[in-house]
């Protein structure tokens, strides 16, 4: 078996055997009525591995996270969505170790093994009152992954949510992850924030390359408006219940369980985009023929940033210069002799543009019936070796600036 994904219920995707969750409503923000913190917790310690943004204002949360993880064992998540908890001195420290303690408290575990996120407004304290009550509220059970995943939202229209089954000759594994993003997405390590539970059991070593892996190819690829958040964390918790040895590079389920995880995530990031705020549009760049993989990668990232490329998507205009001129702003090895443009859509065809050094005659109404749909594909070659990759982005509208021009108020 490589990878089954389960259907989703409506309690939300399967949990892996020995994970329950739960989510109450904190009125974190009073003026927004919905769920806003929750608990992911395991009934044994599990293996857990982390990637954190790059930014270099780091909230507090994230760095209690790094303190907790750094003898690479966890057994709990708490989250809190309505206030990121950046940017708030010794008392948003403060803060985030006691949502560790009171955790660890409620459920006898050790608040070391006990990470915390949190998701909203930037510079604002969280209001400890009322997340004392929430996690004294919580009641965790295998059916509530729905709620949790409303929890983290914050201008997320939907739940991002992933659940499936790998294995390798009678031995099978689950996993079950949750994300929110729908702003502030253009990550250098992952998305704004993800959780990933798997009853694998997974060597600490090789668990943290499989997660670095996945994240590279995944939430790395992505971008809504090119800003990159104080909070960014993907947590990956692995509380090996599912029996066996270890799994490592060599063992023989490695390589289906980092495919099956490497997948999860790819889907969730586009899940992401797909309601990126104010977006109308899935715009998917593949880059092929490249020198080198980080070449690859960084040409396609920089097509779906661009935010000449997500104006001209939006407006269904056929101005495949910005394309051409994104991949040479994006520092990739590339020839204007070698490279060729195409725009297409899974519905209506495509039309290639661009052609060794020159424009090539094309249906112009063809090309704005590929901008015009729901996922629009950008097809870049570069011809100058064998390596290639993907990245997803949005389209940028009125919607998005309406949306945040108002965000706080």
């Amino acid at each position: 078996m490589n990878y089954e994904r389960e259907p989703t219920t409506e309690g939300g995707p399967p949990l892996p055997r020995g994970f329950l969750v739960g989510a109450v409503r904190a009125g974190i923000r009073p003026d927004v009525d919905k769920l806003d913190v929750g608990i992911l917790y395991s009934e044994v310690p599990c293996t857990a591995a982390a990637v954190y943004t790059s930014n270099r204002v780091k909230a507090a949360p994230l760095l209690v996270c790094q303190e907790q993880l750094a003898d690479g064992r966890a057994q709990a998540v708490i989250a809190n969505s309505g206030c990121a908890n950046a940017a708030t001195g010794r008392q948003g420290l403060a803060d985030a170790r006691q949502m560790a303690d009171l955790v660890a408290a409620r459920l006898g575990i050790r608040p070391s093994d006990v990470l915390v996120a949190s998701t909203g407004v930037i510079g604002t304290l969280l209001p400890m009152e009322r997340i004392v009550d929430a996690v004294s509220r919580i009641e965790l059970s295998v059916t509530s992954g729905a709620d949790f995943a409303h929890a983290i939202m914050t201008t997320d229209t939907r739940p991002k949510r992933e659940s499936g089954r790998c294995g390798h000759e009678g031995e099978e594994y689950a996993l079950w992850a949750v994300a929110k993003g729908a702003g502030m997405i253009h990550p250098n390590m992952a998305t704004m924030l993800c959780f990933i539970a798997t009853d694998a059991p997974l060597a600490r070593h090789y668990l943290a390359a499989c997660l670095r892996e996945a994240v590279d190819a995944s939430f790395n690829m992505i971008d809504i408006d090119s800003d990159t958040s104080t909070n960014d964390t993907v947590i990956v918790l692995a509380n090996g219940l599912a029996g066996g040895e270890p799994i490592d590079a060599g063992h023989p389920a490695a390589a289906a369980f980092r495919s099956a995880l490497t997948g999860c995530c790819v889907r969730l990031a586009r899940a992401i985009v797909a309601d990126a705020e104010g977006g109308t549009k899935v715009i998917e760049c593949t880059v092929e023929g490249a020198a080198s993989l980080a070449d690859a990668r960084r040409a396609a990232r920089e097509v779906v940033r661009s935010l000449a490329v997500k104006t001209a998507v939006y407006g269904c205009d056929p101005n495949w210069g910005r394309i051409l001129a994104a991949v040479g702003n994006s520092g990739a090895e590339m020839s204007e002799q070698k490279a060729v443009i195409s725009i297409s859509a899974p519905e209506n065809g495509g039309v290639c543009v661009y052609r060794q050094g020159a424009p090539l005659p094309f249906d112009e109404a063809q090309a704005r019936a590929c901008l015009a749909a729901r996922e629009v594909h950008i097809h870049v070659e570069l011809g100058l070796g064998e390596a290639s990759a993907t990245a997803w982005g949005s389209d940028i509208t009125e919607e998005y600036v309406r949306l945040n021009s108002a965000y706080t108020t």
